[in-house]
This record gives structure tokens, sequence and C-alpha cells, in this order.
């Protein structure tokens, strides 16, 4: 395959994988505690801190690594003195938007790498990039080994866990900076707009053929990687942008998985009704 001649595609191939394992384990978290909206939060608050890095002058990710784990912060916060979770999440998207359009507006001459960070390019992955991403996955996976029966818990379960004196604020907090933080890696591979999805729909696809955690994990981070990888060679084969392949390849993955779990309840339901007229 002539692609993988290429040092930059070799860079994007290994970096995709990377951050797909982190982000089935971060989706993990985030769809089991029902707090999808929260990556949505911190993704468009990403987009105040890149626009006070251009403002600035420093490097964009440098902002929006302190906007994300500030959002993210922010919302444990607010939801701990009884704010509503999607009422706080509202303030930061909202806040995280309006603060970088006005940086933008306020930054001199045209931002010409502002593109990358909204729609994604992954082929803009560089090597110091990959031992970011995959230092950051080790210890991602290290605290989930470590932490592993504590995060179901908190996961399924905060309250319960709380009786039991698991360290649910801990778990909580730890896994709230994690997540910003896996946001904020994303970002170039397929921008602010589409990030959501990447941490959501391996995950639901997962939840139709199994309800145990560990399995669920497991069959996320597999298709995570697949997908984006699939969605990787399309768009180069192709010359599309490998962002919104990579998202429509989910999409399809999510909608046939959805379709063969209708049609085989409907087909387990006929054959025990058949079995009980007998």
């Amino acid at each position: 395959m002539d692609l993988l001649h290429y040092s930059f595609f070799i860079n994007a191939l290994i970096g995709i994988i990377i951050v797909a394992a982190a982000t089935a384990m971060i989706g993990m978290y985030v769809t089991t505690r029902r707090m999808v909206f929260l990556s949505g939060g911190i993704t468009h608050a990403c987009f105040g801190g890149l626009g006070m890095g251009y403002w600035l002058g420093i490097n964009p990710m440098i902002g929006a690594a302190l906007f994300a784990i500030g959002g993210a912060l922010g919302v444990e916060w607010m939801d701990r003195r009884n704010v509503r979770n999607d009422s706080a999440i509202a303030v930061v998207w909202a806040l995280g938007m309006a603060l970088g359009t006005l940086f933008v507006f306020l930054t001199n001459g045209y931002v010409p790498e502002l593109n990358t960070f909204l729609f994604g390019n992954v082929l803009t992955i560089t090597r110091s990039d990959l031992w970011l991403f995959g230092g950051f996955t080790v210890a991602l996976a290290a605290f989930f080994g470590v932490m592993y029966r504590y995060i179901v818990a908190v996961s399924f379960d905060p309250d319960f866990a709380r009786t039991r004196r698991l360290p649910v604020a801990f778990v909580n907090t730890a896994m709230t900076v994690f997540t910003a933080l896996a946001i904020v890696m994303t970002i170039r591979m397929v921008g602010i707009m589409l990030l959501m999805s990447m941490v959501t729909l391996p995950q639901m696809t997962a939840e139709l053929f199994t309800e145990r955690y560990s399995r669920m994990l497991l069959a996320s981070g597999v298709i995570s990687v697949a997908l984006c990888v699939l969605g990787l060679v399309i768009s180069a084969l192709v010359a599309v942008p490998a962002s919104a392949t990579i998202v429509l390849a989910m999409v399809a993955c999510y909608t046939v998985a959805r379709i063969i779990g209708m049609v085989n309840r409907k087909l387990v339901s006929r054959r025990d009704a058949r079995a009980g007229k007998r």
C-alpha cells in the first residue's frame, strides 16, 4: 500500500489508533453516567481557549487545555451545588463559544489554522504529538486498571457508591479531567464540530450487544479503533476529509448494528411465540 510509505500517514494512523483507544475508555464513563452532553460542553469550551491562545500569541492547544479542564471542573463544581447538570453544561458551552468568537475577532490578521481545530485534520499529527497521545493513554489505562472497581460503581450508581464510602468525588474529578484532556487531544483529529461522536458512538454500538461493563469497554475500543482506521484509509483513497469519513463510518456502523438488533429481537419474539403455541 503506497500510503504506508508516507511518514505523515503513518503518524496519522498511529495517532488515531492511540486516541481511539483513549476515547473508548472516556466514552464508557461518559455514556454510563449519562453525561454525553458534558463532552459537547467541554468541546465548545475549548473554542474559547483556542481563541485566547491566538490572541495571546501562545500555543492554542495550551489555551484549549486550560479552558477544557476549567470548564469540566466548573460543571462538576456547579453540579455539587445543586445546579442542574444540563444547565451547568449550557453555561460552559455558551461561555466558551462567546469568548472564542471574541478572541478570534480581536486577533490581528487571519487565523489560518482555525479550520484545522474546527473541522480537524488528522494528517497534521507530528511525532511529538504521538508521544503526548501515548503518554496520556498509558496514564489513563493505568488509572482505569487501578480504579476499575470504583469507576464501575460510580458510573452506574454514585449514590450507592457513597453509602459504601467509595471515593466518589475523587473518581468524578479525575475522570472529568481525563475527559477534558482527551477531548483536547482529539480536536486535532476530528475537530470541535464532530468530536462528540468519538466519545459516544462506539459505546452506543457496543451497548447494543452486551450490558457488561468490561465487555462494553473492550467492544467499544475495538469498534473505535477499527472505524477510525477505516475512515482514515477511505478518506486518503478518495481524497475527502478524514474527520467526516470517520464520523460517517461510526454512524453507519451504529445504524447497521441497530437494525440487526431490531431484526434479531423480532425473530426471537416470533420464535418464542411459535414455541408457546405448541
